[in-house]
């Protein structure tokens, strides 16, 4: 019995230790395997790692930027900085910094791995307070790699980590710190810390407050974002947050941190200088802005650093004429007061190339921090009824201008609302043309209905608008001047959709270049684009448009008003609209412009709703006349005929008129009023609304041209349409 006993014990002894022993295997393989693979990788990574250079760390390359002629224009990204040595760093600046981009600066070689762990713990709760990246590794992104996300790959970060080793094994901690202190930029155009705190608080950088160093502290994870000038309240949000990681980091006490978190932002903060009218300024504003997001975007590099050579689409004479049309004092233009706002953008309309543009007027510091051409979306008005409602009806329909609508009263499906036109009356049957010349409301939801939503969708799609389409938008969406002038080129060039380009060449610092030719997309058949323009030329020739008409000039354009809601009566401010737009454009130029004030309920008077095109005629007219530019006329397409005064696409003149014929009332309807059968009624002796068909099919003679309609519609350019649903 005791022998077996001591088998069975010994049997399960030798189980046991083959137990340990794979388990043990278990474990080394999956520690080891998954390290060698890692190293594996790392060496993979880094062995193209380029050299650690010192001087990267202190320079910077600053780009030039030139005009569509080549012609030299602004630097930008120059050495605008003053640099400290590592024995002058300030005690409580030195505190903010590594209290909010690394703890552990003092203990780690570079890399942290305790912080990387920290970092992923943190984000697995939702705290994006720190990364995981060392100010070492931060210093090194700066001066070697891209700072888009898209280039934050594996093989980046393994090479960040290894020049940050390497750095740590060369530096001091002082001497890195120094480094990124003198290297990071401010917003501005300013580089480094010392230069920030001359330039923002007029002080030596040794006299700053603790508010003032916690601001610059935090200045450089999103200097533009953090801007105290642009963005006040994101600004102190991030100061705080910097100020409250020094008190947990017991960095500063209690009494510190409270007296300092409520201190204002703007406390100590000086105006930034005005410099002169200069190309720098002028150019900076807007178009720069746009034009280096399309470099970055295009090049994934750094147009503040990379030292590049920029070759813009900017015809800078324009532009300096546009600046001085709304901002002087003593231009054609009569702005009623300092806050009345407007944006512009001037497309050649062959290329998509943006000549000029114009993001505001009057807003000093504060000019470049938001550009309304690009990143305003306000209501068009009535500038989108050809793009949304004719334009897709034409193209699916191979309707002409001579198509009939019967203009009557109307009520919104969705919500059983009457419609009304801005003069609150309705003009029967009505061809497309003199819908579209008396800018009436009801004629473009029956386009749009006819056609439908989705079909539209997909028409504006084309022109590059991203809007959804519903019933109301036949008569005004959301759009900046930007793309409203992009899809109007559109009409003016045949059909062809151009993406809005600022550049056109970038030469790299190695000598290497890169160009950007334009690149076009068929958006709707050149009939289409011709029948538009075509009716377009009498909005400016006899219609809504006729203030921005120009001796001469061969030229199609729409107005476009929109209306407040009645649910924001009590809301407005003064008896008005909020937005009035205009849309021009020649067999050359593109140009739209947007009106009123930032404030939205702010109304623009009566008195003023002609600025817009006021500004349009002054510029076109500038164009043509200072370039002696030859006047052109639109080609008519092999697939497009003209009877009188109406174009046609060939082969389908004979189903435009509908022999149906209406009688309607002329009673105004109130809002909440339901629609009867007895108020529209179908009727076939109403000899006012009848509309003769034409005859035949042949050509028209040689000298047919396409004006003299016998009606003549209002010309009230406010237009005041009705907008809301």
């Amino acid at each position: 019995m005791k022998k077996q006993d001591s088998n069975r014990n010994g049997g399960t002894k030798r189980k046991r230790k083959r137990k340990f022993k794979i388990i043990f295997a278990l474990i080394l393989i999956l520690f080891f395997v998954p390290l060698m693979l890692g190293t594996g990788v790392f060496l993979y990574y880094i062995k193209d790692t380029p050299e650690l250079e010192f001087s990267k760390l202190e320079d910077t390359l600053s780009s030039d930027i030139y005009d569509m002629n080549g012609k030299f224009i602004m630097t930008v990204g120059a050495k605008k900085r003053e640099t400290i040595p590592p024995n002058q760093i300030p005690p409580v600046l030195k505190d903010a910094i590594l209290s909010i981009e690394d703890r552990r600066f003092e203990k780690h070689i570079g890399v942290d791995p305790i912080r990387i762990v920290g970092a992923a713990l943190s984000n697995l709760k939702g705290n994006h307070t720190q990364g995981g990246s060392t100010l070492t590794q931060q210093l090194i992104k700066l001066s070697y790699f891209s700072h888009r996300k898209e280039d934050q790959n594996y093989k980046r970060k393994a090479q960040e980590a290894w020049l940050a080793i390497k750095l740590e094994k060369n530096k001091s901690k002082d001497e890195i710190l120094t480094y990124y202190i003198n290297r990071v930029y401010m917003a501005n155009g300013i580089y480094g810390m010392k230069t920030a705190a001359a330039t923002y608080y007029n002080k030596d950088f040794n006299k700053l407050s603790l508010a003032q160093y916690a601001l610059l502290a935090g200045l450089p994870q999103a200097p533009n974002d953090y801007d105290p000038y642009a963005h006040p309240d994101m600004a102190k949000t991030r100061r705080d947050l910097v100020l409250r990681e020094m008190h947990e980091n017991k960095k500063i006490t209690d009494k510190q941190y409270n007296e300092a978190t409520a201190v204002p932002i703007e406390d100590g903060l000086v105006p930034l200088k005005n410099d002169d009218l200069t190309n720098k300024q002028i150019v900076s504003d807007y178009y720069l802005n746009e034009a280096i997001k399309e470099v970055q975007e295009r090049t994934k590099k750094d147009v503040y650093t990379d030292g590049l050579d920029i070759y813009t689409n900017i015809d800078i004479d324009a532009q300096k004429y546009l600046y001085g049309l709304v901002n002087n004092d003593n231009s054609a233009i009569n702005f009623p007061d300092s806050k009345f706002q407007t944006s512009a953008t001037l497309i050649d309309v062959k290329t998509g190339y943006v000549r000029a543009q114009i993001g505001g007027r009057k807003l000093g510091n504060n000019q470049k921090k938001w550009n309304r051409a690009v990143e305003s979306k306000r209501d068009i008005g009535s500038t989108a009824k050809p793009l949304v409602a004719y334009g897709p009806l034409i193209e699916e329909s191979s309707y002409g201008s001579g198509q009939i609508f019967v203009d009557e009263p109307y009520f919104y499906k969705s919500s059983k609302k009457p419609v009304y036109n801005y003069d609150k009356s309705y003009r029967g049957a009505l061809t497309m043309r003199e819908s579209l010349i008396d800018s009436r409301n009801i004629p473009a939801l029956k386009a749009l209905d006819e056609v439908g939503t989705d079909k539209a969708k997909h028409f504006i799609s084309n022109l590059g608008l991203k809007n959804d389409v519903y019933e109301g938008t036949a008569i005004g969406f959301q759009a900046s001047t930007e793309s409203l002038a992009a899809a109007y080129s559109s009409l003016a060039n045949g059909g062809v959709y151009y993406r809005p380009s600022y550049i056109n060449k970038v030469v790299y610092s190695d000598g290497v270049e890169e160009k950007f030719e334009p690149q076009g997309k068929r958006a709707m058949k050149e009939s289409t684009a011709y029948i538009i323009t075509d009716m377009l030329k009498d909005v400016i020739r006899r219609g809504t448009g006729i203030p921005a008409s120009i001796p001469n000039l061969i030229q199609a354009g729409k107005t476009g008003t929109s209306n407040y809601s009645d649910d924001d009566v009590d809301k407005i401010k003064g008896i008005g609209s909020p937005d009035i737009s205009f849309a021009g454009y020649t067999p050359k130029y593109s140009l739209a412009i947007w009106t009123g004030y930032d404030e939205y309920f702010q109304a623009i008077p009566v008195y003023d709703q002609q600025l817009a095109m006021d500004i349009y005629k002054n510029f076109m007219a500038y164009l043509y006349q200072s370039k002696n530019l030859e006047i052109t006329d639109w080609k008519m397409p092999n697939d497009v005929v003209r009877y009188g005064t109406e174009v046609y696409v060939k082969g389908h003149t004979n189903t435009q008129y509908k022999y149906q014929t209406y009688e309607y009332t002329t009673e105004y309807y109130e809002e909440d009023d339901e629609p009867s059968s007895s108020e529209v009624t179908p009727a076939t002796k109403s000899k006012e609304s009848t509309v003769k068909p034409p005859v035949s099919e042949t050509k028209p003679p040689e000298n047919s041209n396409d004006g003299g309609q016998t009606e003549t519609p209002s010309t009230d350019d406010s237009e005041n349409e009705d907008n809301s649903e």
